[in-house]
């Protein structure tokens, strides 16, 4: 929090461009990811349930090839995704530090409700750090770093937490020859094998994507090769990790003047396969509890283990730590989501609400930790 209140110090101090005296916040939504069409629907809860008393909101969207809009109408047509139509204009966005990042009407802050590549990786949060806006959210290393399976499991197993056994796959060392490519992924599938004792269930992701696009689980060599390629559809850069037994426990987690505070955890219950993102955003056969199944202690356990987690990756503002927690209660790290869905009915509010914040007041604490 300190760093950020550094960064809008070194521009001036808060600006104040609204002759309403509201704090402008640019709600930046869309992008060029397969994660656009959840991007519109956080965007337009976070609109609509801003503090009017307090906060102006200033929608800037980027349309799915990349053209930045600002768009002037209400957030049901966020919703729906029909705002590109109008009403709306080019965004004139600058990285002028200084300039409030829209050049003919600045802004105090930015949310950047994106989800996925082009938006919660860095990229977005680096061009706001670029100008001098404090952006709501993790900044531009802890967003790259974060959305970076691979290097945040690193970092996370030294920090002394469990990570799942996983193997990574480069395509840019893989061979060219196809029959080479398949013998490399079926010998990481004896490898997984040996280590288990058997053929274990297996997922496959790419390094860097959201929502469960590209993932697919898998048992056993025969299926492997096919799901790697599927994967590297999404990324150049692809993840196989063994299944971790139990269930997944996720956390929400909030920068507070005493340090990062939590919301209650809460469970996602399978009835088979895995989180994909139909189950993630439909439910058909799957339920989330909040909170979560568990005793008291175990509760605290998980929250301490993604506090742990929050500090090693070097995250901010607000993100979602999601870990696995075995029949044994280890507790075994999975991802963070930086910008995790903020619907009415998304985990992170719902979680912070089961704490006692409602989605107001939630979005009132985060935006205050940068003015």
């Amino acid at each position: 929090m300190y760093a950020m209140n550094s960064i809008a110090a070194e521009c001036g101090g808060k600006r104040t461009a609204a002759r309403s005296g509201k704090t402008r916040v640019a709600v930046i939504f869309g992008g060029c990811s397969p994660e656009h069409e959840v991007s519109l629907q956080s965007a337009a809860a976070v609109i609509e349930n801003l503090d009017p008393v307090e906060f102006e909101a200033v929608p800037v969207g980027i349309t799915k090839d990349g053209r930045w809009l600002r768009y002037e109408g209400g957030p049901e047509r966020i919703a729906d995704g029909s705002w590109t139509e109008g009403p709306c204009r080019p965004a004139r966005v600058t990285p002028d530090r200084g300039a409030g990042l829209l050049a003919d009407e600045p802004v105090d802050l930015a949310f950047p409700v994106l989800h996925g590549r082009n938006g919660e990786d860095g990229t977005v949060q680096g061009l706001l750090e670029l100008s001098g806006v404090p952006a709501v959210g993790c900044g531009t290393l802890a967003s790259a770093i974060c959305m970076d399976k691979d290097r945040a499991h690193r970092l996370v197993r030294l920090a002394g937490v469990e990570v799942p056994r996983g193997r990574t796959f480069r395509r840019q060392e893989m061979p060219s020859d196809e029959r080479e490519v398949e013998k490399v992924i079926r010998a990481a599938a004896e490898e997984f094998a040996l280590h288990a004792g058997g053929q274990p269930e297996l997922f496959v992701k790419p390094l860097r994507a959201g929502s469960s696009f590209g993932i697919t689980k898998v048992r056993g060599a025969e299926a492997l090769p096919a799901a790697v390629r599927a994967a590297f559809e999404y990324d150049d850069e692809v993840i196989v990790e063994e299944a971790v037994p139990g269930f997944e426990v996720g956390c929400a987690v909030m920068d507070g003047p005493d340090g990062p505070f939590c919301g209650r955890v809460d469970e996602i219950e399978l009835a088979d396969g895995f989180f994909d993102f139909r189950e993630k955003y439909t439910l058909e056969t799957s339920k989330i509890h909040c909170p979560a199944r568990i005793d008291e202690l175990t509760e605290k356990r998980v929250q301490k283990c993604a506090k742990v987690i929050w500090k090693a990756l070097g995250c901010s503002g607000l993100a979602r730590v999601d870990m696995f927690l075995t029949p044994a209660g280890r507790i075994v790290f999975n991802e963070v989501n930086t910008i995790p869905g903020f619907t009415t009915h998304s985990r992170y509010p719902n979680m912070m609400k089961a704490a006692g914040l409602g989605f107001t007041e939630m979005l009132t604490r985060l935006m205050r930790q940068y003015l």
